[in-house]
């Protein structure tokens, strides 16, 4: 199997109600083309980055009650887990598909990359691409259109990874769902491959 690319059926899987119901269709509908897209990615972006990258598809194995409101896969360079470190991610929300470079807040050198962040704020400003968002929370669907942030709406976040114990950062891109579910397979994989290209300095970064 190769990855189909996302239908109108993935994205309604986050109206549904109830932890079972809505974990059954994450598992049927999402999950085995997150895994693809894990196949697909690890080899690139272990060539990309020059660190073997591992596929960690979310689990959502600690939620007792609340139904999972997006879901993902990440990739790290340890086949254990992905949150302490740098990472990149495709997931889903009901509204979007987003492919992200992240450090979330179990990193443990957070403050250094906040730090080296700071250093290339200039530089990372007038090079990110437009159409790209900035997050400080990854609980959270909305995000900043880079386009609509002054410098020192950046470095307001680079200065808050660096003092604040629960700061995150994410840089990526958001697809609408409408946008998503019109583009083919290759289409999709095409647009994920220059997204990363794209990240690829903000993971050297870190």
């Amino acid at each position: 199997m190769s990855f189909s690319g996302f239908t109108n059926t993935d994205f309604d899987v986050f109206n549904i109600d109830g932890l079972d119901e809505r974990m059954e269709a994450l598992k049927m509908n999402i999950r085995p083309k997150l895994e693809e897209l894990g196949k697909h990615f690890s080899p690139t972006l272990s060539a990309l980055t020059g660190n073997e990258m591992f596929p960690h598809v979310a689990k959502h194995a600690r939620r007792t009650i609340n139904p999972p409101k997006d879901t993902w896969v990440a990739f790290a360079s340890n086949p254990r887990g992905y949150k302490m470190l740098p990472h990149f991610q495709i997931g889903l929300w009901e509204t979007h598909v987003f492919i992200w470079f992240a450090v979330i807040y179990e990193a443990p050198n957070k403050e250094d990359f906040g730090k080296k962040l700071g250093k290339n704020l200039k530089k990372i400003y007038k090079e990110t691409p437009k159409d790209y968002v900035w997050s400080g929370d990854h609980t959270k669907p909305e995000a900043e259109l880079h386009s609509k942030m002054s410098i020192d709406d950046l470095q307001t976040l680079f200065e808050r990874l660096q003092s604040v114990k629960k700061a995150e950062i994410l840089c990526g891109l958001h697809i609408p769902k409408e946008e998503a579910i019109n583009m083919s397979p290759n289409e999709f994989l095409d647009k994920v491959d220059s997204v990363f290209k794209t990240l690829l300095p903000l993971y050297k970064l870190a």
